[in-house]
C-alpha cells in the first residue's frame, strides 16, 4: 500500500539534516561575510550589512516555526484565512478571486523573496548588478534574446480575469515587500548585497513564465546540426540523425491524422518588438533601466507556403540562394562559424537556461483498467532538482474558483493539480519550436523578401557590481534578435517570444469541468509547448499538446540555420484540431514520457529525432507496466513513480550477453559478464549490474561512434552537452539499438577507416572489456562489489550555489531512462521534481477517513458512513524540498525524505483547512 505518514528513519535523517542546513548556513554566512564585508577585488565592501541591529544577522527571523496570528495585508477587499499543514502545504481561502490571488502572493513573497526576485533578475538581465561581472554573459544573452520585451508584450495585450489576477497578485508581493522594508529584517540575500528588492509589477510575472518557457522549450539543435552537418557530412548526419527515430517507439497519438490549414503566427511572434516603437529613453519598467527603440518595427505576414516561396531573392542577390532550393547543400564554413560563435556565448550560461533533456511523465487510465472505474492520474514533471524547488505547494479556494496542486512563485494559479472536477498534469512536447535564420546584414539594414529593410535596434544599460555599466545594442529582424555576427550573422526564430496567453489558459483550465472546457482554456497557450495530460470524475481521460507547431515551406531544412532571406520563413502553425491529441482511448491507457508523440505518416513537421524527445524507453515501459498492473489503483501509479527498471536494458540484455558469452571472457571479465547475465534491468544503488550496464552503454556508444566524431573533427568543445557521444544524443541511442537488435554488421561498426569493430559483437565484446578495466580501476575489488551507489547519487543544490544549502549528493537509484529518471551525469541534479497521483471518479465517499473509497467496497462498509453517489477527487503529492527558502526554517528540506523514501502526502482540498497553524489576513 501506498505510504503516506513520515518514518522513523526518515524523520531522524530529516533532522540530522537540519543540523546540517544551520551550520551550513552558519559557514556561507561567515565566508559572504567575510568577502562582501571587508571587500574582495573588484567586489565594493558591504559594511552595513555586518550591523547586529540589521542586515545578515536578522534574516534568521525567517528560520522560526510558522505560527498562527493575524496579519494586515493592505490590498485586500475581505477576511482571508491561510492554514498550513504541519509540513508547511498552504490552503488559501477567499471570498473573492482578487483576494485569492493577493493572498498568494503575499504568501510566495513570505516564503520565497529571494527565489522571486532572482527568478526576475535571470530573466531581466540584472543578474551582474547582484552578483558582478561573472553573471554579464547570462544579462547580456537574456536581454538579446528577449524575454523582458515578451513580457513587455505580453502585459501590452493582458485583458480580463487574466489581468486582474496579475495585478492582484503584484500587490501581494508588495504587501510582503513593504512589511520588510518597513522592519528591515530581509532576507539574507539581499542584506549581504546591499541590494533591495524593487517592487513586483506584472511584467515580472510574465518574465518568470518566460524563463520557465526558456528552460522548457529553448533549444540549440540547428546549431549543433550545423556543425555535425559540416563535420560529418550530409549523408552520414541524414543516415543517423532521421527525422523519425529507427527504434521502436510508442506514440500516444498513433492516429489517424488529418491534414489542414495551417493556422497564421500572430504578429511580433519572432521579435516581440514592443508594441509603441519609440525612439529615445523609451518606457521603463520596475528594476529596470529604459530601452532606447529605433528603426521600423516589421510584423511577420502569415501567407502562404507559395507566396512566401515566391519571394526567395534572386541568385545574384545579397541573401540569393538560401531559399527553398538549397534544401540538399552541406553545411558551409561561414555557417558552421555563426553556429559555432552562438554555442560559445550559450556555454557561458547555466545549463538550465537551454532545453537539454527530456523531461516528465504523465499518464490516465480509466474504465475496466482502474479498480472499481472511474479514472487515474499521474505526474511527475522532470526539471532541475534546487532548494528551494520551482514549485510551492497549495490550495486556492474562492467563489468560483477552486484549484489544487503545485504553483510556481512568480505567477498566480495553480499550474499542475486539480480542482472538484478534473486533474491534470504537463509532459514536454519536445517539437521543435527554435529556428536559426542566416541574415544579410549591411550596415543598419538586412536584405528580406527582395528589399534592404531597417533593424530595429534596441539599447540597454546593464548596471554590474563592482564595475562599470555595459551598454547592450540588440538588433532585430523579422526573424527575431540577432545572437551573432561572427563567420555569419545569425537571428534566432524562437517560438517562447510569442506573446502566449499562458496565464489565461491556466486560469481557464483551473476551472474546467469538462475535455471540452479545457481545450477551450488552452486555446490562448502558444509555448512552451505542452502535453497536457487530463482526467475527470466523469471517468473520462485525455491528453491535448497546445501551442506552437511550426512550420516552413517543402524544401527548406528547419533542423539547420535557414536562409533569412524569405523564402523558408515561418508560414504558420499546425491548428488546434490537428495538433497530437487523444480522448478516451480503446486501451483505456495514456502515457506520455517524451516520446515523439505521433508516428512516422503524421502530415506536419515536428521536429526530428535530434529535437530531444526521448527515445521512447520511458513511454513503452510506462505502458507494459501499466497494463500488467491492471486493475490499476493509485498504488500502481505509485510503483511506477518510483519505478528504476532501465527499459533499453531489458530490451538489450538477450543481445549483450549474448555477445559476450561467445567472447571467450575470462577472469573479472567472466565475473563481470555473469553478474548482467542475472540481472534484470533494475537499476537500484545496490546492484552492482547497474554499475556495470550503464558503464558499458556509455562505452559501447563511444566505441561505435568515437572514431568517427575524431576522424571528422566534430568540434565537441563548442557543446559538450549535445555534441560529445553518449546517452545525451538520443538518436545515437536509438540507432545503436536498432544496430544491436537487426542490423548487427551496420557499415557504422567498420569505423572510418574499416579499422573499427567490425560488429555488433565485437562491438559489444570490446566495450565491455573497457567497461571492467575502467571500473576495477575506479571502485576495486571484485565485481560484484561495483555498486550503483558507489558511483550515482542525487543532489538537490540550492540556487545560491553554496554546497553547504544543498542536499546530497546521497548514494541512488535509477539513471537517464528510468521512470523516476535521474539525469545531469553520475551526480543526477534533474529528475522528478513533484510527483502526483489523483483518484477521481463517480461514487461513495467514506466521511470517517480521508479518499475514495470504491463503489464494490461499500456495501461491506455500512451506508451510513458514506456520503451521496457524487463526484470525488481525492490526490496526494510529494516534491523534494521545502515551502520555505530560508535554510534555518523547518521547512527548508523537510519534504525531502518523504519524497526520496516513495512517500506521499494529501493536497489539501481547496477551501478546506489543512491544518492548526493559521493566519488570518484582512485589508
Amino acid at each position: 500500500m501506498l505510504k503516506r505518514v513520515w518514518p522513523g528513519s526518515g524523520g531522524r535523517r530529516w533532522r540530522a539534516r537540519r543540523v546540517v542546513n544551520l551550520a551550513g548556513a552558519v559557514v556561507v554566512s561567515a565566508l559572504l561575510l567575510g568577502v562582501l564585508g571587508f571587500g574582495y577585488g573588484a567586489i565594493p565592501a558591504l559594511g552595513p550589512v555586518l550591523d547586529p541591529g540589521r542586515g545578515a544577522w536578522t534574516s534568521a527571523t525567517g528560520g522560526q516555526p510558522v505560527s498562527s496570528q493575524w496579519l494586515h495585508v493592505p490590498g485586500l477587499a475581505g477576511p482571508v484565512t491561510v492554514s498550513y499543514t504541519k509540513q508547511g502545504l498552504a490552503s488559501i481561502s477567499a471570498g473573492s478571486t482578487h483576494d485569492v490571488f493577493l493572498a498568494l502572493g503575499y504568501v510566495h513573497a513570505k516564503f520565497r523573496l529571494s527565489e522571486l526576485d532572482a527568478e526576475r533578475r535571470l530573466g531581466k538581465g540584472r543578474l551582474a548588478q547582484l552578483a558582478g561581472p561573472s553573471d554579464l554573459s547570462s544579462d547580456e544573452f537574456e536581454l538579446r534574446l528577449g524575454l523582458l520585451r515578451t513580457a513587455r508584450n505580453e502585459w501590452a495585450r493582458t485583458t480580463g480575469a487574466s489581468r486582474a489576477a496579475l495585478i492582484a497578485y503584484s500587490q501581494g508581493v508588495n504587501d510582503d515587500i513593504a512589511e520588510v522594508r518597513a522592519s528591515g529584517d530581509w532576507p539574507a540575500l539581499f542584506s549581504l548585497s546591499g541590494q533591495y528588492p524593487r517592487d513586483w509589477t506584472p511584467v515580472d510575472s510574465l518574465v518568470v513564465q518566460g524563463v520557465l518557457t526558456q528552460e522548457l522549450d529553448y533549444t540549440t539543435g540547428p546549431l549543433d546540426m550545423a556543425l555535425i552537418d559540416k563535420s560529418l557530412g550530409s549523408a552520414h548526419t541524414a543516415d543517423w540523425f532521421p527525422t523519425t527515430a529507427g527504434n521502436t517507439q510508442t506514440p500516444y497519438d498513433p492516429g489517424p491524422y488529418v491534414k489542414l490549414p495551417l493556422t497564421p503566427v500572430a504578429p511580433d511572434a519572432a521579435s516581440s518588438v514592443p508594441l509603441a516603437v519609440t525612439t529615445g529613453a523609451g518606457t521603463t519598467g520596475a528594476g529596470t533601466t529604459g530601452a532606447g527603440i529605433t528603426g521600423a518595427g516589421t510584423t511577420r505576414a502569415g501567407g502562404s507556403a507559395a507566396s512566401l516561396t515566391a519571394a526567395v531573392a534572386p541568385a545574384g542577390s545579397p541573401g540569393g540562394g538560401g531559399g527553398a532550393g538549397d534544401a540538399g547543400t552541406r553545411s558551409d564554413d561561414s555557417t558552421a562559424a555563426g553556429a559555432a560563435s552562438v554555442l560559445a556565448q550559450l556555454s557561458q550560461l547555466l545549463p538550465t537556461q537551454t532545453h537539454h533533456y527530456p523531461d516528465s511523465n504523465a499518464w490516465a487510465a480509466n474504465g475496466p483498467a482502474v479498480k472499481g472505474g472511474g479514472a487515474l492520474l499521474g505526474g511527475d514533471p522532470h526539471l532541475p532538482q534546487t532548494l528551494p524547488s520551482v514549485w510551492f505547494e497549495v490550495s486556492l479556494s474562492a467563489p468560483g474558483y477552486q484549484a489544487a496542486g503545485v504553483s510556481v512563485p512568480g505567477m498566480p494559479g495553480v499550474l499542475l493539480g486539480h480542482n472538484k472536477n478534473i486533474a491534470w498534469s504537463l509532459t514536454d512536447t519536445q517539437n521543435s519550436a527554435t529556428f536559426y535564420y542566416k541574415e544579410q546584414v549591411r550596415g543598419s539594414q538586412y536584405y528580406w523578401r527582395g528589399e534592404w529593410r531597417p533593424l530595429t535596434v534596441v539599447h540597454y544599460s546593464i548596471p554590474v557590481r563592482g564595475g562599470a555599466t555595459r551598454q547592450l545594442t540588440v538588433r532585430i529582424t523579422d526573424h527575431g534578435p540577432i545572437m551573432s555576427q561572427a563567420g555569419q550573422t545569425m537571428a534566432v526564430d524562437w517560438m517562447g517570444n510569442v506573446p502566449s496567453g499562458d496565464l489565461g489558459a491556466l486560469l481557464g483550465l483551473n476551472t474546467a469541468s469538462n475535455f471540452t472546457q479545457f481545450k477551450t482554456a488552452l486555446a490562448g497557450w502558444h509555448a512552451p509547448t505542452q502535453n497536457f495530460v487530463y482526467a475527470d470524475a466523469a471517468g473520462n481521460i485525455g491528453v491535448f499538446a497546445p501551442g506552437y507547431f511550426p512550420q516552413v515551406p517543402a524544401g527548406c531544412q528547419p533542423w539547420l540555420p535557414m536562409s533569412g532571406a524569405g523564402g523558408c520563413d515561418i508560414t504558420g502553425v499546425i491548428p488546434d484540431q490537428a495538433v497530437p491529441q487523444a480522448y478516451d482511448p480503446p486501451s483505456h491507457l495514456i502515457a506520455t514520457d517524451n516520446q515523439r508523440p505521433v508516428g512516422a505518416d503524421y502530415p506536419y513537421y515536428v521536429g526530428t529525432a535530434y529535437d530531444f524527445y526521448d527515445p521512447g524507453y520511458r513511454a513503452a515501459h510506462a505502458y507494459a507496466a501499466l497494463r500488467a498492473a491492471e486493475p490499476l489503483t493509485a498504488d500502481s501509479i505509485a510503483k511506477l513513480q518510483n519505478d528504476v527498471t532501465d527499459p533499453l536494458a531489458s530490451r538489450l540484455l538477450p543481445a549483450v550477453t549474448s555477445a559476450l558469452s561467445s567472447a571467450g571472457l575470462s577472469g573479472a571479465d567472466k565475473d563481470a559478464a555473469a553478474l548482467l547475465s542475472s540481472w534484470h534491468g533494475s537499476t537500484d544503488q545496490g546492484s552492482a549490474a547497474a554499475s556495470l550496464w550503464w558503464t558499458f552503454w556509455n562505452d559501447y556508444l563511444t566505441t561505435v561512434f568515437n572514431p568517427w566524431w575524431k576522424s571528422a573533427k566534430v568540434p565537441v568543445s563548442r557543446d559538450r552537452i549535445d555534441l560529445a557521444v553518449g546517452p545525451g544524443i538520443a538518436p545515437l541511442a536509438e540507432d545503436l539499438e536498432a544496430w544491436t537488435l537487426g542490423d548487427q554488421s551496420n557499415a557504422a561498426f567498420a569505423g572510418p577507416s574499416g579499422h573499427g569493430p567490425g560488429s555488433a559483437q565485437a562491438a559489444i565484446a570490446a566495450a565491455f572489456k573497457t567497461t571492467v578495466s575502467r571500473l576495477s580501476t575506479k571502485l576495486g575489488g571484485e565485481p560484484a562489489s561495483w555498486t550503483w551507489g558507489r558511483l550515482h547519487s542525487r543532489s538537490f543544490p540550492s540556487i545560491t550555489g553554496a554546497d553547504g544549502l544543498g542536499y546530497g549528493p546521497r548514494p541512488a537509484g535509477g539513471d537517464p531512462y528510468t521512470e523516476d529518471a535521474a539525469d545531469g551525469g553520475l551526480d543526477a541534479k534533474t529528475g522528478p521534481s513533484w510527483r502526483m497521483i489523483a483518484s477521481l471518479g463517480l461514487g461513495y465517499q467514506w466521511t470517517d477517513v480521508t479518499g475514495p473509497v470504491y463503489r464494490s467496497d461499500a456495501a461491506s462498509l455500512g451506508a451510513t458512513k458514506f456520503t451521496a453517489d457524487a463526484p470525488y477527487v481525492y490526490a496526494i503529492g510529494a516534491y523534494p524540498g521545502g515551502q520555505s527558502e530560508n535554510p534555518a526554517s523547518p521547512w527548508y528540506d523537510n519534504l525531502v525524505p518523504l519524497w526520496w523514501d516513495g512517500q506521499y502526502l494529501a493536497i489539501p482540498d481547496p477551501g478546506s483547512t489543512a491544518g492548526a497553524v493559521t493566519w488570518r489576513l484582512d485589508g
